[in-house]
């Protein structure tokens, strides 16, 4: 087995070592949600919490770790007789992007529970990490319903398995962490909610302290043994000092005046539901034992704050998450006053006398580094098309102008790519999944995961006899089983084509043209769909945003978006071209589906018109999915985005018609000629 990384030797990062403390400290918190940019020792300081946790005792021979002095009465290992019993390490268990269904929550052997009538259960990840640390690396990759089934047992302690009328249940308690990179994608905000507490890390711009990172590590790749025999004593320091808190723990008091601040808090900040004050309640206690104290202060109710509200402020993707610290000082000045024993309940001096080392995890008195604006605004903002060539330049027509604000976004209505897919599991089309309502039967393709009991009674039926069949038990082989084959939905890959070009200029214009392109991009998010942005102005069309699970920086990108130009539509076409030709070869189950933003116009070069009705039949002759936003106006309407639709084997929608409460009608499919139903 090889030495991780110390947690004491993880330089800086005093906000995610404090989260993950208070947690190991109290697993009541909820676990912690870990985002930020690729290298910042995400993965390193989780793992590395796993050597601080105390042993635990278990009941020996139990699969289900189960505690020999409170066993769990359901375990269906049990019922457990006093006695033996076993000490070991608190496991960490990491939960794969790809892992299956079975795997988090275990399988029951089909083939033995009709044949025999036996519950024959094979744990799975949730069972190992029972007691110990559950860690998902990138979670907001991992499939919507395996999170609903981790954040389900995280809540109730228990999980439940179901299959075909066969039950089992077993405890599950664990400390839950996940780390994530927001510009692969965000978890939706009911999601976040979830999460207990959650930390926003980035890489230090302090040059002695990148200097310290790398020495560190470096020294830790040489030798990793002798690396960590130098930080033992840090650490067995940190392993105590967690258990002293533990014992510690429900000595501490959370007065009134404290309760009365963390009420007060998520009022101010407009937090929905109730969730957010019992996080802070329990992580306030959390931080007081870590401090060593029996009486909550008003610094572990803003270090609370700080640590259980930002991610539960966002009311949708779009929102960066994040705190006004100047609010939030105001508010528990407000309401800090008298507890009622003498204690003032406000006022924070720093927080240092209580724990003047900050230790790993800087103490309770530790300030997280303001908000920055999301990452890649900065950068969207200087240069909005990302051309490989810096800005295109406008040839003829209207100069480029300042980019306008985008309306505000509605509901818009599905558009949908038609017949059956096998992509990433989603809501937009209709699709062969795993989960969803069975539709027929087939024999297996590698481990059974949905048995359709009535065909596989079917298919052992006629070879009873044969089988000397005697009792009123179905002899069943494994030839016998049968698959179910389920439709639901898949996610699919939206590529945004937006016409930024002078015709589309006028500002009223283009604000309504962006706040659709807003709103589908929310819908987008919402449908768990992949996105694309390919602008097209003066003579050049830009790829603004490659395919991405990230929604945020596509619309990072179209609010910066400036326009002016002629109408380069033709290459704006085999630009979004190219960028499926791409993808295809990247993620081929996923099916796209084409959106042109444009009025239909056409300038610029010999025979724009005809050059853009060309580029636009090699979708149609690819069967690629396509719906053009008409954003033509005026008395006077010439129609040409509908026949751009026409050539591309689509339908055209006005931003009128977008709308979900538009009178148009009711959901458009989107058509794509020569694809099979």
């Amino acid at each position: 087995m090889s030495t991780p990384f110390p947690f004491t030797a993880v330089v800086g990062q005093d906000d995610l070592r404090l989260a993950l403390l208070l947690n190991a400290v109290s697993p009541a918190v909820g676990g912690v949600l870990v985002r930020g940019e690729k290298g910042t020792a995400k993965s390193t300081a989780v793992r590395a919490l796993s050597a601080l946790m105390p042993e635990v005792d278990v009941v020996s021979g139990c699969r289900f770790s189960c505690d020999p002095d409170s066993p769990d009465p359901g375990c269906p290992d049990g019922p457990h007789a006093p006695g033996a019993f076993a000490s070991r390490p608190a496991r960490m268990v990491e939960l794969p992007v790809g892992a299956s269904e079975d795997r988090l929550v275990g399988a029951l052997d089909i083939e033995r529970a009709l044949a025999e009538g036996v519950k024959a259960f094979e744990p799975g990840l949730l069972a190992d990490a029972h007691r110990g640390i559950l860690y998902v690396d990138e979670v907001n990759l991992l499939h919507d319903h395996l999170v609903d089934l981790l954040l389900d047992a995280a809540a109730m302690g228990a999980s439940y398995v179901e299959r075909e009328g066969v039950s089992v249940r077993h405890a599950a308690r664990f400390l839950l962490v996940g780390t994530m990179n927001p510009e692969e994608g965000e978890l939706r905000p009911q999601l976040l909610d979830r999460f207990g507490l959650t930390v926003e890390v980035a890489a230090s711009r302090e040059p002695d302290q990148r200097v310290e990172v790398v020495r560190r590590r470096l020294a830790y790749d040489d030798d990793p043994a002798g690396f960590a025999a130098r930080w033992a004593d840090e650490e067995a320091a940190v392993r105590a000092r967690i258990v002293a808190a533990r014992e510690l723990l429900p000595s501490v008091r959370l007065g009134d005046g404290a309760l009365r601040q963390i009420a007060a808090t998520c009022a101010a900040f407009e937090v929905d539901g109730m969730r957010a004050d019992i996080v802070m309640a329990r992580t306030a206690t959390a931080l007081a034992a870590w401090a060593g104290r029996t009486e909550v202060l008003a610094e572990d109710v803003r270090q609370a704050a700080l640590l259980a509200l930002p991610h539960r402020r966002r009311r949708n993707p779009f929102d960066a998450p994040g705190l006004d610290e100047e609010k939030l000082d105001e508010t528990l000045e407000e309401f800090g006053g008298s507890d009622g024993d003498g204690h003032d309940g406000g006022g924070d001096d720093g927080g240092g006398d209580d724990d003047p080392d900050p230790g790993p995890g800087g103490g309770p008195g530790g300030r997280p580094e303001p908000d920055d604006a999301p990452p890649g605004d900065g950068e969207a903002t200087a240069r909005p098309d990302a051309g490989e060539g810096g800005e295109p330049q406008p040839s003829g027509g209207a100069g480029e102008q300042s980019p306008a604000r985008a309306a505000e976004p509605f509901r818009t209505k599905v558009l949908s790519v038609p017949g059956l897919g096998e992509g990433a599991a989603g809501r937009r089309s209709r699709a062969r999944t795993e989960h969803g309502r069975t539709t027929g039967a087939r024999r297996p393709r590698g481990a059974l995961t949905k048995l359709h009991l009535a065909a596989t009674v079917r298919a052992a039926a006629p070879h009873q006899r044969a089988r000397g069949r005697s009792g009123p038990g179905l002899v069943v082989r494994r030839d016998d089983l049968r698959q179910a084959t389920r439709e639901g939905r898949e996610g699919n890959l939206v590529l945004f084509v937006v016409d930024a070009s002078g015709s589309m200029a006028a500002r009223q214009r283009m604000s309504a043209v962006k706040g659709a392109v807003l709103s589908l991009l929310l819908d987008a998010y919402q449908r768990r769909d992949k996105v694309g942005l390919v602008t097209f102005r003066g003579s050049a069309a830009d790829v603004a945003l490659p395919p991405t699970s990230s929604v945020d920086a596509a619309a990072v990108r179209l609010e910066s978006l400036p326009t002016g130009g002629r109408t380069p539509l033709a290459a704006g076409l085999l630009r979004a071209h190219e960028v499926l030709r791409v993808e295809r070869l990247r993620d081929p189950a996923r099916r796209a589906l084409v959106v042109v933003v444009t009025d239909g116009r056409a300038t610029g070069g010999p025979e724009p018109v005809a050059l853009a009705e060309r580029a636009a039949r090699l979708f149609a002759a690819e069967g690629t999915a396509s719906v053009v936003v008409d954003c033509e106006s005026g008395p006077v309407r010439l129609g040409l985005a509908g026949r751009l639709a026409g050539e591309l084997g689509g339908t055209a929608v006005t931003l009128d018609e977008l709308r979900a409460d538009s009178i148009a009608g009711l959901v458009k499919d989107v058509q794509a000629t020569g694809r099979a139903a």
